[in-house]
């Protein structure tokens, strides 16, 4: 065990132009040395929906490596992580090696971000399972939401790393009436997507419940956003562009970004902005 020592140390606010009205992410911009079970204990302590801790890359394609740990374990991809840290690794004055974005390697793989005017965007990666929720995981979701299964317009797996799975209800005014027992799904990854009027500043309401990695309630989730709108986009149910509200029932004010490329590519952003530099000792 090495001595501690002093480490870079931020916390970012991700998908919100107002401070402190989005999804914070606590990086450390020296994991270097650090082991499996420090990290662990870091993300623990901070009590965040994810702690980050950037190390050298190991492909050399990549900017940097990045490990993303929540309370409960480690995930191999999340994405208002990967925002804040891209942010976190540019203000710390980085450059990256291709001028127009930024290659960050996870245990998911490469992620490429990249920067325009005050946001940044990451490129969905592949989803690791895809299809309709077989009828026994639906009745355990519908039942830990309190609604009948009728109420559900469609369902899928939208696994891109963490485990998602996501229900559409009717209308975004259901999605936030929703009072889930999460002691009914206690290994859940799974959201709530449903539809403003037309007209509205945002498309859709969502809604994302994390028992499984130990959040409750994730004030706005890149991950899930991005595997929802390749579905979503894929099979006509969502424009080529749209917005998300997220993280109204637990007091913030998210606002995400889901477009596709003309290749079909889905890219995720939204405002990024410091909220704390300091030091931590490890």
């Amino acid at each position: 065990m090495h001595p501690p020592r002093t480490r870079a140390f931020v916390q970012v606010d991700v998908f919100s132009a107002s401070p402190f009205l989005g999804n914070p992410v606590a990086v450390v911009l020296d994991g270097t040395g650090l082991s499996k079970q420090q990290m662990q204990r870091v993300a623990s302590w901070t009590n965040l929906s994810e702690t980050t801790f950037v190390l050298p890359a190991t492909i050399p394609e990549a900017d940097y490596r990045l490990r993303i740990f929540t309370p409960g374990g480690e995930l191999p991809f999340a994405g208002h992580p990967t925002l804040g840290s891209a942010w976190a690794w540019l203000d710390a004055g980085n450059t990256p090696r291709q001028a127009d974005r930024i290659i960050q390697e996870c245990a998911a793989g490469l992620v490429t971000v990249r920067q325009e005017a005050d946001e940044l965007s990451f490129a969905a990666p592949p989803r690791i399972r895809e299809g309709d929720l077989d009828k026994g995981e639906l009745d355990r979701i519908v039942a830990a939401f309190g609604i009948t299964p009728e109420r559900v317009v469609a369902h899928q797996w939208v696994d891109n790393g963490p485990g998602w799975a996501v229900v559409q209800l009717a209308t975004a005014e259901e999605v936030l009436a929703l009072e889930p027992d999460l002691s009914l799904i206690p290994e859940a990854m799974v959201g709530a997507i449903g539809a403003w009027p037309e007209g509205s500043t945002h498309r859709f309401e969502m809604r994302t419940f994390a028992p499984g990695a130990g959040v409750a309630e994730d004030p706005a989730c890149g991950s899930m956003n991005a595997a929802v709108g390749q579905w979503l986009i894929s099979t006509g149910a969502a424009p080529s562009s749209y917005r998300v509200s997220q993280g109204t029932k637990v007091e913030r004010a998210a606002s995400i970004h889901v477009a596709a490329d003309t290749d079909g590519t889905v890219w995720v952003s939204g405002t990024t902005t410091m909220c704390i530099r300091g030091s931590i000792s490890l």
